[in-house]
Protein backbone atom coordinates (compact mmCIF):
# COMPACT_ATOMS: atom_id res chain seq x y z
CA UNK A 1 0.00 0.00 0.00
CA UNK A 2 1.21 3.53 -0.83
CA UNK A 3 0.02 6.95 0.50
CA UNK A 4 0.66 10.77 0.62
CA UNK A 5 -0.96 13.57 2.70
CA UNK A 6 -4.05 13.73 0.41
CA UNK A 7 -4.51 10.16 -0.74
CA UNK A 8 -3.54 6.48 -0.68
CA UNK A 9 -3.69 3.29 -2.72
CA UNK A 10 -4.71 0.05 -0.99
CA UNK A 11 -3.52 -3.48 -1.82
CA UNK A 12 -6.38 -3.95 -4.31
CA UNK A 13 -5.31 -0.90 -6.36
CA UNK A 14 -8.18 1.32 -5.18
CA UNK A 15 -7.21 5.00 -4.93
CA UNK A 16 -8.62 7.20 -2.14
CA UNK A 17 -8.55 10.97 -1.52
CA UNK A 18 -8.81 12.51 1.94
CA UNK A 19 -11.48 15.24 2.47
CA UNK A 20 -13.08 16.97 5.42
CA UNK A 21 -15.90 14.44 5.11
CA UNK A 22 -13.53 11.49 5.14
CA UNK A 23 -11.91 9.41 2.43
CA UNK A 24 -13.55 9.24 -0.99
CA UNK A 25 -12.83 6.69 -3.66
CA UNK A 26 -11.01 8.28 -6.57
CA UNK A 27 -10.75 5.24 -8.79
CA UNK A 28 -9.03 1.94 -9.43
CA UNK A 29 -5.47 1.60 -10.68
CA UNK A 30 -4.16 -1.70 -12.11
CA UNK A 31 -1.71 -0.51 -14.75
CA UNK A 32 1.31 0.15 -12.58
CA UNK A 33 2.67 0.83 -9.16
CA UNK A 34 0.73 2.69 -6.42
CA UNK A 35 3.11 5.60 -6.74
CA UNK A 36 2.25 5.93 -10.41
CA UNK A 37 -1.44 5.87 -9.50
CA UNK A 38 -1.08 8.70 -7.01
CA UNK A 39 1.07 10.69 -9.43
CA UNK A 40 -1.60 10.30 -12.14
CA UNK A 41 -4.47 11.55 -9.96
CA UNK A 42 -2.31 14.30 -8.52
CA UNK A 43 -1.74 15.57 -12.08
CA UNK A 44 -5.49 15.61 -12.57
CA UNK A 45 -5.72 17.71 -9.41
CA UNK A 46 -3.11 20.15 -10.74
CA UNK A 47 -5.18 20.42 -13.89
CA UNK A 48 -8.19 21.48 -11.82
CA UNK A 49 -6.01 24.00 -9.97
CA UNK A 50 -4.93 25.52 -13.29
CA UNK A 51 -8.51 25.67 -14.64
CA UNK A 52 -9.80 27.32 -11.45
CA UNK A 53 -6.92 29.82 -11.54
CA UNK A 54 -7.71 30.70 -15.15
CA UNK A 55 -11.42 31.15 -14.32
CA UNK A 56 -10.54 33.38 -11.36
CA UNK A 57 -8.45 35.56 -13.66
CA UNK A 58 -11.22 35.76 -16.30
CA UNK A 59 -13.81 36.77 -13.72
CA UNK A 60 -11.54 39.42 -12.23
CA UNK A 61 -10.08 40.92 -15.42
CA UNK A 62 -12.63 40.46 -18.22
CA UNK A 63 -16.30 41.26 -18.83
CA UNK A 64 -17.28 37.59 -18.64
CA UNK A 65 -21.01 37.48 -18.03
CA UNK A 66 -22.31 36.21 -14.72
CA UNK A 67 -24.22 33.49 -16.53
CA UNK A 68 -21.15 32.14 -18.33
CA UNK A 69 -19.02 32.48 -15.19
CA UNK A 70 -21.55 30.51 -13.14
CA UNK A 71 -21.71 27.80 -15.80
CA UNK A 72 -17.92 27.47 -15.72
CA UNK A 73 -17.96 27.32 -11.90
CA UNK A 74 -20.65 24.64 -11.96
CA UNK A 75 -18.65 22.60 -14.47
CA UNK A 76 -15.50 22.75 -12.32
CA UNK A 77 -17.47 22.01 -9.16
CA UNK A 78 -18.85 18.84 -10.78
CA UNK A 79 -15.29 17.74 -11.50
CA UNK A 80 -14.17 18.52 -7.93
CA UNK A 81 -17.20 16.77 -6.44
CA UNK A 82 -16.58 13.73 -8.63
CA UNK A 83 -13.36 13.08 -6.56
CA UNK A 84 -11.36 11.95 -9.60
CA UNK A 85 -8.22 13.76 -8.39
CA UNK A 86 -5.90 13.59 -5.42
CA UNK A 87 -5.21 16.86 -3.63
CA UNK A 88 -6.83 19.46 -1.37
CA UNK A 89 -10.27 19.26 -2.93
CA UNK A 90 -11.78 21.21 -0.01
CA UNK A 91 -9.48 24.12 -0.84
CA UNK A 92 -10.69 23.99 -4.44
CA UNK A 93 -14.30 24.02 -3.24
CA UNK A 94 -13.50 27.05 -1.07
CA UNK A 95 -11.97 28.84 -4.06
CA UNK A 96 -15.04 28.03 -6.14
CA UNK A 97 -17.29 29.35 -3.35
CA UNK A 98 -15.34 32.62 -3.34
CA UNK A 99 -15.70 32.77 -7.10
CA UNK A 100 -19.46 32.40 -6.70
CA UNK A 101 -19.46 35.31 -4.25
CA UNK A 102 -17.34 37.40 -6.62
CA UNK A 103 -19.61 36.59 -9.58
CA UNK A 104 -22.67 37.45 -7.54
CA UNK A 105 -21.09 40.75 -6.47
CA UNK A 106 -20.26 41.50 -10.09
CA UNK A 107 -23.82 40.57 -11.01
CA UNK A 108 -25.22 43.01 -8.43
CA UNK A 109 -22.79 45.68 -9.56
CA UNK A 110 -23.84 45.24 -13.17
CA UNK A 111 -27.50 45.17 -12.15
CA UNK A 112 -26.99 48.46 -10.30
CA UNK A 113 -25.11 49.84 -13.29
CA UNK A 114 -27.90 48.81 -15.61
CA UNK A 115 -30.38 50.44 -13.25
CA UNK A 116 -28.36 53.66 -13.30
CA UNK A 117 -28.07 53.50 -17.07
CA UNK A 118 -31.78 52.85 -17.36
CA UNK A 119 -32.51 55.80 -15.09
CA UNK A 120 -30.16 58.01 -17.08
CA UNK A 121 -31.71 56.80 -20.31
CA UNK A 122 -35.19 57.51 -18.93
CA UNK A 123 -34.19 61.03 -17.91
CA UNK A 124 -32.51 61.59 -21.27
CA UNK A 125 -35.58 60.40 -23.17
CA UNK A 126 -37.93 62.42 -21.00
CA UNK A 127 -35.73 65.46 -21.72
CA UNK A 128 -35.88 64.71 -25.45
CA UNK A 129 -39.67 64.38 -25.27
CA UNK A 130 -40.01 67.69 -23.39
CA UNK A 131 -37.83 69.49 -25.94
CA UNK A 132 -39.70 67.89 -28.83
CA UNK A 133 -43.05 68.98 -27.39
CA UNK A 134 -41.69 72.52 -27.00
CA UNK A 135 -40.38 72.51 -30.58
CA UNK A 136 -43.76 71.27 -31.81
CA UNK A 137 -45.16 74.75 -31.00
CA UNK A 138 -42.32 76.62 -32.74
CA UNK A 139 -42.72 78.70 -35.90
CA UNK A 140 -38.99 78.54 -36.62
CA UNK A 141 -39.63 75.91 -39.25
CA UNK A 142 -36.10 75.26 -40.52
CA UNK A 143 -34.29 75.49 -37.18
CA UNK A 144 -36.92 73.47 -35.29
CA UNK A 145 -37.08 70.84 -38.05
CA UNK A 146 -33.32 70.34 -38.01
CA UNK A 147 -33.34 70.11 -34.22
CA UNK A 148 -36.10 67.49 -34.23
CA UNK A 149 -34.11 65.37 -36.69
CA UNK A 150 -31.09 65.64 -34.40
CA UNK A 151 -33.25 64.55 -31.44
CA UNK A 152 -34.27 61.40 -33.35
CA UNK A 153 -30.61 60.50 -33.87
CA UNK A 154 -29.95 61.08 -30.18
CA UNK A 155 -32.96 58.91 -29.25
CA UNK A 156 -31.66 56.04 -31.41
CA UNK A 157 -28.35 56.14 -29.55
CA UNK A 158 -29.98 55.70 -26.13
CA UNK A 159 -30.65 52.28 -24.49
CA UNK A 160 -34.18 50.93 -24.51
CA UNK A 161 -36.22 51.09 -21.32
CA UNK A 162 -38.81 48.59 -20.28
CA UNK A 163 -41.30 48.16 -23.08
CA UNK A 164 -44.18 50.04 -21.42
CA UNK A 165 -42.11 53.08 -20.46
CA UNK A 166 -40.22 53.16 -23.74
CA UNK A 167 -43.43 52.89 -25.78
CA UNK A 168 -45.14 55.67 -23.80
CA UNK A 169 -42.22 58.07 -24.20
CA UNK A 170 -41.81 57.21 -27.87
CA UNK A 171 -45.51 57.83 -28.43
CA UNK A 172 -45.21 61.35 -26.97
CA UNK A 173 -42.00 61.99 -28.91
CA UNK A 174 -43.53 60.79 -32.17
CA UNK A 175 -46.72 62.76 -31.55
CA UNK A 176 -44.73 65.97 -31.04
CA UNK A 177 -42.88 65.41 -34.31
CA UNK A 178 -46.12 64.68 -36.13
CA UNK A 179 -47.79 67.80 -34.69
CA UNK A 180 -44.86 69.95 -35.82
CA UNK A 181 -44.87 68.38 -39.29
CA UNK A 182 -48.62 68.93 -39.58
CA UNK A 183 -48.33 72.62 -38.58
CA UNK A 184 -45.37 73.14 -40.89
CA UNK A 185 -47.19 71.49 -43.77
CA UNK A 186 -50.27 73.67 -43.16
CA UNK A 187 -48.08 76.78 -42.93
CA UNK A 188 -46.31 76.13 -46.21
CA UNK A 189 -49.56 75.13 -47.89
CA UNK A 190 -51.00 78.50 -46.85
CA UNK A 191 -47.80 80.20 -47.94
CA UNK A 192 -48.01 78.47 -51.31
CA UNK A 193 -51.61 79.62 -51.68
CA UNK A 194 -50.64 83.19 -50.80
CA UNK A 195 -47.75 83.10 -53.27
CA UNK A 196 -50.02 81.73 -55.98
CA UNK A 197 -52.47 84.55 -55.29
CA UNK A 198 -49.57 87.03 -55.38
CA UNK A 199 -48.49 85.56 -58.72
CA UNK A 200 -51.96 86.10 -60.19
CA UNK A 201 -52.11 89.69 -58.90
CA UNK A 202 -48.64 90.45 -60.22
CA UNK A 203 -49.46 88.92 -63.60
CA UNK A 204 -52.29 91.47 -63.85
CA UNK A 205 -50.02 94.30 -62.70
CA UNK A 206 -47.40 93.30 -65.28
CA UNK A 207 -50.02 93.20 -68.02
CA UNK A 208 -51.20 96.71 -67.16
CA UNK A 209 -47.63 98.00 -66.81
CA UNK A 210 -46.74 96.64 -70.24
CA UNK A 211 -49.90 98.12 -71.75
CA UNK A 212 -48.99 101.56 -70.33
CA UNK A 213 -45.36 101.47 -71.45
CA UNK A 214 -46.15 103.19 -74.78
CA UNK A 215 -48.36 105.93 -73.28
CA UNK A 216 -47.51 109.59 -73.88
CA UNK A 217 -50.01 110.82 -71.30
CA UNK A 218 -47.05 111.53 -69.06
CA UNK A 219 -48.60 112.83 -65.83
CA UNK A 220 -51.51 110.41 -65.32
CA UNK A 221 -49.45 107.45 -66.53
CA UNK A 222 -46.57 108.22 -64.17
CA UNK A 223 -49.09 108.51 -61.33
CA UNK A 224 -50.60 105.15 -62.29
CA UNK A 225 -47.16 103.54 -62.31
CA UNK A 226 -46.66 104.77 -58.74
CA UNK A 227 -49.97 103.19 -57.79
CA UNK A 228 -48.97 99.94 -59.53
CA UNK A 229 -45.72 99.89 -57.55
CA UNK A 230 -47.65 100.29 -54.28
CA UNK A 231 -49.99 97.46 -55.31
CA UNK A 232 -46.96 95.32 -56.26
CA UNK A 233 -45.44 95.72 -52.80
CA UNK A 234 -48.77 95.03 -51.10
CA UNK A 235 -49.28 91.83 -53.11
CA UNK A 236 -46.45 89.97 -51.35
CA UNK A 237 -43.96 87.60 -52.96
CA UNK A 238 -44.86 85.04 -55.59
CA UNK A 239 -43.10 81.67 -55.93
CA UNK A 240 -39.36 82.04 -56.38
CA UNK A 241 -39.43 80.64 -59.91
CA UNK A 242 -41.97 83.32 -60.96
CA UNK A 243 -41.01 86.34 -58.84
CA UNK A 244 -37.83 87.37 -60.66
CA UNK A 245 -39.34 86.98 -64.12
CA UNK A 246 -42.46 88.97 -63.18
CA UNK A 247 -40.35 91.72 -61.60
CA UNK A 248 -38.09 91.98 -64.65
CA UNK A 249 -41.13 92.35 -66.92
CA UNK A 250 -42.78 94.86 -64.56
CA UNK A 251 -39.63 96.94 -64.15
CA UNK A 252 -38.85 96.70 -67.86
CA UNK A 253 -42.26 98.14 -68.78
CA UNK A 254 -41.73 101.07 -66.40
CA UNK A 255 -38.25 101.67 -67.78
CA UNK A 256 -39.60 101.90 -71.32
CA UNK A 257 -42.18 104.51 -70.30
CA UNK A 258 -39.92 106.61 -68.09
CA UNK A 259 -37.07 106.53 -70.61
CA UNK A 260 -39.44 107.88 -73.27
CA UNK A 261 -40.79 110.49 -70.85
CA UNK A 262 -37.27 111.55 -69.88
CA UNK A 263 -36.34 111.96 -73.52
CA UNK A 264 -39.41 114.09 -74.21
CA UNK A 265 -38.94 116.11 -71.03
CA UNK A 266 -35.28 116.73 -71.92
CA UNK A 267 -36.35 118.14 -75.30
CA UNK A 268 -39.12 120.16 -73.64
CA UNK A 269 -36.76 121.52 -71.00
CA UNK A 270 -34.32 122.63 -73.69
CA UNK A 271 -37.16 124.29 -75.63
CA UNK A 272 -38.56 125.99 -72.51
CA UNK A 273 -35.10 127.26 -71.58
CA UNK A 274 -34.89 128.90 -75.01
CA UNK A 275 -38.43 130.27 -74.60
CA UNK A 276 -37.46 131.77 -71.26
CA UNK A 277 -34.51 133.53 -72.86
CA UNK A 278 -36.78 135.03 -75.55
CA UNK A 279 -39.41 136.15 -73.03
CA UNK A 280 -36.79 137.75 -70.80
CA UNK A 281 -35.64 139.77 -73.83
CA UNK A 282 -39.27 140.86 -74.50
CA UNK A 283 -39.76 141.78 -70.83
CA UNK A 284 -36.64 143.90 -71.00
CA UNK A 285 -37.96 145.58 -74.18
CA UNK A 286 -41.30 146.28 -72.48
CA UNK A 287 -39.65 147.73 -69.39
CA UNK A 288 -37.93 150.30 -71.61
CA UNK A 289 -41.40 151.86 -72.23
CA UNK A 290 -41.42 153.09 -68.63
CA UNK A 291 -42.14 155.71 -67.46
CA UNK A 292 -45.12 156.31 -69.81
CA UNK A 293 -44.74 159.62 -71.62
CA UNK A 294 -46.51 158.93 -74.89
CA UNK A 295 -49.50 156.77 -73.99
CA UNK A 296 -50.62 155.96 -77.52
CA UNK A 297 -47.14 154.96 -78.69
CA UNK A 298 -46.50 152.97 -75.50
CA UNK A 299 -49.79 151.15 -75.91
CA UNK A 300 -49.01 150.19 -79.52
CA UNK A 301 -45.47 149.10 -78.67
CA UNK A 302 -46.68 146.95 -75.74
CA UNK A 303 -49.35 145.37 -77.95
CA UNK A 304 -46.65 144.34 -80.43
CA UNK A 305 -44.43 143.01 -77.68
CA UNK A 306 -47.35 141.03 -76.18
CA UNK A 307 -48.23 139.47 -79.55
CA UNK A 308 -44.67 138.21 -79.88
CA UNK A 309 -44.84 137.06 -76.23
CA UNK A 310 -47.96 134.97 -76.85
CA UNK A 311 -46.36 133.35 -79.87
CA UNK A 312 -43.60 131.91 -77.67
CA UNK A 313 -44.33 128.59 -75.90
CA UNK A 314 -44.06 127.61 -72.25
CA UNK A 315 -41.14 128.46 -69.99
CA UNK A 316 -39.86 126.42 -66.99
CA UNK A 317 -42.42 126.48 -64.19
CA UNK A 318 -40.03 127.83 -61.58
CA UNK A 319 -39.27 130.89 -63.77
CA UNK A 320 -42.80 131.55 -65.01
CA UNK A 321 -43.97 133.83 -62.18
CA UNK A 322 -40.83 135.95 -62.28
CA UNK A 323 -40.80 136.68 -66.02
CA UNK A 324 -44.59 137.14 -66.29
CA UNK A 325 -44.49 139.50 -63.29
CA UNK A 326 -42.17 141.82 -65.21
CA UNK A 327 -44.68 142.05 -68.13
CA UNK A 328 -47.63 142.50 -65.75
CA UNK A 329 -45.84 145.44 -64.11
CA UNK A 330 -45.51 147.23 -67.48
CA UNK A 331 -49.14 146.36 -68.33
CA UNK A 332 -50.36 147.88 -65.03
CA UNK A 333 -48.37 151.07 -65.64
CA UNK A 334 -50.04 151.48 -69.07
CA UNK A 335 -53.49 150.80 -67.57
CA UNK A 336 -52.92 153.41 -64.86
CA UNK A 337 -51.81 155.94 -67.47
CA UNK A 338 -54.95 155.19 -69.51
CA UNK A 339 -57.17 155.69 -66.44
CA UNK A 340 -55.51 159.04 -65.69
CA UNK A 341 -55.98 160.15 -69.30
CA UNK A 342 -59.62 159.13 -69.24
CA UNK A 343 -60.28 161.07 -66.07
CA UNK A 344 -58.57 164.12 -67.56
CA UNK A 345 -60.52 164.09 -70.84
CA UNK A 346 -63.98 162.88 -69.77
CA UNK A 347 -66.47 165.85 -70.12
CA UNK A 348 -69.10 164.32 -67.88
CA UNK A 349 -66.65 163.66 -65.12
CA UNK A 350 -65.26 167.19 -65.47
CA UNK A 351 -68.75 168.66 -65.26
CA UNK A 352 -69.55 166.61 -62.17
CA UNK A 353 -66.31 167.69 -60.58
CA UNK A 354 -66.95 171.38 -61.40
CA UNK A 355 -70.51 171.15 -60.08
CA UNK A 356 -69.40 169.53 -56.84
CA UNK A 357 -66.67 172.10 -56.39
CA UNK A 358 -69.15 174.93 -56.89
CA UNK A 359 -71.58 173.51 -54.39
CA UNK A 360 -68.87 173.00 -51.79
CA UNK A 361 -67.51 176.52 -52.37
CA UNK A 362 -71.01 178.00 -51.88
CA UNK A 363 -71.46 175.98 -48.69
CA UNK A 364 -68.11 177.15 -47.34
CA UNK A 365 -68.89 180.79 -48.13
CA UNK A 366 -72.28 180.49 -46.46
CA UNK A 367 -70.80 178.95 -43.31
CA UNK A 368 -68.23 181.71 -43.05
CA UNK A 369 -71.01 184.30 -43.20
CA UNK A 370 -72.98 182.50 -40.51
CA UNK A 371 -69.91 182.32 -38.28
CA UNK A 372 -69.27 186.06 -38.62
CA UNK A 373 -72.92 186.80 -37.82
CA UNK A 374 -72.90 184.54 -34.73
CA UNK A 375 -69.75 186.11 -33.38
CA UNK A 376 -71.22 189.61 -34.04
CA UNK A 377 -74.25 188.60 -32.00
CA UNK A 378 -72.00 187.29 -29.24
CA UNK A 379 -73.12 183.65 -29.72
CA UNK A 380 -69.72 181.98 -29.31
CA UNK A 381 -71.11 178.44 -28.86
CA UNK A 382 -72.91 178.60 -32.19
CA UNK A 383 -69.85 180.08 -33.84
CA UNK A 384 -67.65 177.21 -32.53
CA UNK A 385 -70.09 174.62 -33.77
CA UNK A 386 -70.20 176.23 -37.21
CA UNK A 387 -66.37 176.38 -37.22
CA UNK A 388 -66.17 172.57 -36.87
CA UNK A 389 -68.69 172.10 -39.69
CA UNK A 390 -66.63 174.52 -41.79
CA UNK A 391 -63.48 172.41 -41.26
CA UNK A 392 -65.21 169.35 -42.71
CA UNK A 393 -66.65 171.21 -45.72
CA UNK A 394 -63.30 172.88 -46.39
CA UNK A 395 -61.56 169.45 -46.45
CA UNK A 396 -64.08 168.19 -48.99
CA UNK A 397 -63.62 171.33 -51.09
CA UNK A 398 -59.84 170.92 -51.08
CA UNK A 399 -60.18 167.35 -52.22
CA UNK A 400 -62.63 168.30 -54.99
CA UNK A 401 -60.31 171.09 -56.21
CA UNK A 402 -57.42 168.63 -56.38
CA UNK A 403 -59.53 166.25 -58.49
CA UNK A 404 -60.54 169.09 -60.77
CA UNK A 405 -56.88 169.88 -61.38
CA UNK A 406 -56.46 166.40 -62.88
CA UNK A 407 -58.78 167.50 -65.68
CA UNK A 408 -56.35 170.36 -66.44
CA UNK A 409 -58.44 173.22 -65.06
Amino acid sequence: MSSDPWGRVDETGTVYVRTADGEKVVGSWQAGSPEEALAYFERKYEGLVVEIGLLEKRVQTTDLSAKDAQAAIDHLREQVDAHHAVGDLDALRARLDKLVELVEARREERRAQRARQADEARQAKESLVAEAEELARSDQWRVAGERLRALVDTWKGLPRLDRKSDDELWHRFSHARSAFSKRRKAHFAQLDAQREEARKVKEQLVAEAEALSGSTDWGPTAARYRELMAEWKAAGRAQREHEDDLWNRFRGAQDVFFAARSSVFAERDAEQAENLKLKEELAEEAEKLLPITELKAARAAFRSINERWEAIGHVPRDARGRVEGRMHAVDRAIQEAEEAEWRRTNPEARARAEGLTGQLQAAVDKLRGQIEQARAQGNAAKADKLEKELEGRQALLDQALKGLQEFGG
